[in-house]
């Protein structure tokens, strides 16, 4: 039903949007990916697991006030995701991750660039000025 839908999209939104909001969500979407199935079957159910996530991360909830804001609080927890240590849940992080940076640069360039592509690049350009 409709209200269901909203209900389960407002709460969603909400997580998001606090500290590590982004990996709970991905960790509780992803859950039980990964492990186990058979081979090229399960990766592929795997991926697009992944791209579902990460067109969830990408657009930006209506309950959000500004686009702006969605990617102030969002992207530097996308970007978080790439450091994940444990080597099983860090793959399944990253392809989530870069697939939301490659989505939200398509989308939205300018907002991309501040709150993803500048941080991620900032180390390189520090070691590149010096």
């Amino acid at each position: 039903p409709a209200w269901l839908r909203r209900l389960c999209g407002q709460l969603l939104s909400e997580r998001l949007m606090r500290p590590s909001g982004v990996q709970a969500v991905v960790q509780g979407i992803m859950e039980g990916t990964g492990a186990g199935g058979a081979g090229a079957e399960a990766a592929a159910v795997d991926w697009r697991k992944c791209d579902v996530v990460a067109k969830i991360l990408a657009s930006c909830p209506q309950q959000c006030l500004s686009l702006q804001d969605y990617y102030r609080l969002v992207c530097p927890q996308i970007l978080d995701l790439l450091h994940i240590q444990d080597k099983l849940t860090a793959r399944q992080f990253q392809r989530v991750a870069t697939t939301t940076l490659l989505t939200m640069v398509k989308e939205h360039p300018q907002l991309a660039e501040k709150h993803l592509l500048q941080p991620l690049l900032a180390p390189l350009l520090r070691c590149s000025e010096t």
